[in-house]
C-alpha cells in the first residue's frame, strides 16, 4: 500500500546557474510526496524546464542539494543511472527523447540497459506497447510516427524502467484535442498505480481536475504552493505568473456572487459537478 505520507523527493535551496549566468532557479525548497500528483506551473522562462532537468539528475544544482529516498543524489555514473531509472522523464517535444530506427528498438533500448535477462526484458516492453496501445506501429520507424504516436513512445520509454516517479515537461502541448486527451487518459492510470507524476503544465483547466497539490513558479522562485482551490482562488499570485482561473471557477463563483448558488458549498472541479448544482437549484 502506498504511503502517500513519505517524502520521496527533496529539494533543500536548490539554485541552478548557467554558463551565461542566467539564474534559472533561485532557492526552491520543495517536498514530493509518494502517490502524490503534482502540477508545476508558471510563466514562459519560470524555471519550470530546469527545475524537470535537476529532479532527473540531468542538471546538478549550483547550490543546495536534492534527495531521494532522504539521501543525497549521487552524481557520479552509477548513482545518476540509478537515479534516472526510478525518475524518469518525458520531454516536451518527444523528438529530443528518440533516436531508435523503430518503435520496438526505441523502448527495448531502456529495458536492456537495466541489467534484465533478454526473457524479462521482452515481457517488459510487450506489456508496454499492449497497454499504450503502440502494437498497430510497433515496427515504424520513430521519425514516421504522428506527434500523438511519438508521445506514446516516449511515456513507453520511460515505463519500460518501472519508475517510481515520472516527469511530464508539458504533456499535451503541440497536441490535438483527441491526443491530448488519450495522454490524459495515461497519466490518469499512472496515478491510479500509486506512481508519483510531477507535471508541467499551462493548463489550468487539467491542473484544477488533476492536481492533488500546485506549485507557482516566477522568476526561479516558488511564489505559492497549495491544494487547487488555494492556489486558483488566489488573483494576486495567478496575474503574477500570467495564469488565470478555470472556467468552471469562474461560473462557480459568478453564479455565488448572484446569489443563485451558496458560497458554503464545496467547490466544484468539473463541469459536471458544476451541473449538479444547478440542477438541484432548478428542481
Amino acid at each position: 500500500m502506498t504511503n502517500r505520507d513519505e517524502i520521496i523527493l527533496a529539494l533543500e535551496n536548490v539554485s541552478y546557474t548557467y554558463e551565461d549566468g542566467t539564474e534559472a532557479l533561485k532557492g526552491i525548497d520543495l517536498l514530493i510526496r509518494r502517490g502524490e500528483k503534482l502540477a508545476i506551473m508558471g510563466a514562459n522562462g519560470s524555471g519550470k524546464s530546469t527545475l524537470f532537468l535537476t529532479l532527473n539528475g540531468i542538471r546538478k544544482p549550483t547550490a543546495g542539494r536534492i534527495l531521494y529516498k532522504g539521501r543525497p543524489v549521487d552524481y557520479s555514473r552509477k548513482g545518476l543511472l540509478e537515479m534516472r531509472k526510478n525518475i524518469g522523464i518525458v520531454f516536451q517535444d518527444p523528438d529530443n527523447q528518440l533516436f531508435s530506427a523503430s518503435v520496438t528498438q526505441e523502448i527495448s533500448f531502456g529495458a536492456l540497459n537495466l541489467g534484465l535477462t533478454e526473457e524479462e526484458a521482452r515481457a517488459r516492453v510487450e506489456r508496454v506497447i499492449e497497454e499504450l496501445d503502440i502494437s498497430p506501429f510497433r515496427d515504424k520507424p520513430t521519425h514516421f510516427l504522428s506527434g500523438g504516436q511519438k508521445k506514446r513512445v516516449s511515456i513507453a520509454d520511460v515505463l519500460v524502467m518501472d519508475p517510481e516517479i515520472i516527469l511530464f515537461d508539458e504533456p499535451a502541448a503541440a497536441l490535438d484535442p483527441k491526443h491530448a486527451r488519450m495522454i490524459d487518459g495515461i497519466i490518469d492510470r499512472l496515478g491510479e498505480r500509486g506512481i508519483t507524476v510531477v507535471m508541467s503544465t499551462h493548463d489550468v483547466e487539467r491542473a484544477f481536475i488533476w492536481a492533488d497539490r500546485v506549485v507557482l513558479l516566477d522568476e526561479g522562485r516558488i511564489v505559492l504552493e497549495g491544494t487547487p482551490d488555494e492556489i486558483f482562488k488566489n488573483e494576486e499570485a495567478l496575474a503574477r505568473t500570467n495564469l488565470e482561473k478555470p472556467t468552471v471557477l469562474k461560473v462557480f463563483e459568478a453564479l455565488c456572487d448572484a446569489g443563485i448558488l451558496d458560497k458554503g458549498l464545496a467547490v466544484p472541479h468539473s463541469s459536471g459537478e458544476l451541473e449538479k448544482y444547478i440542477r438541484e437549484v432548478n428542481q
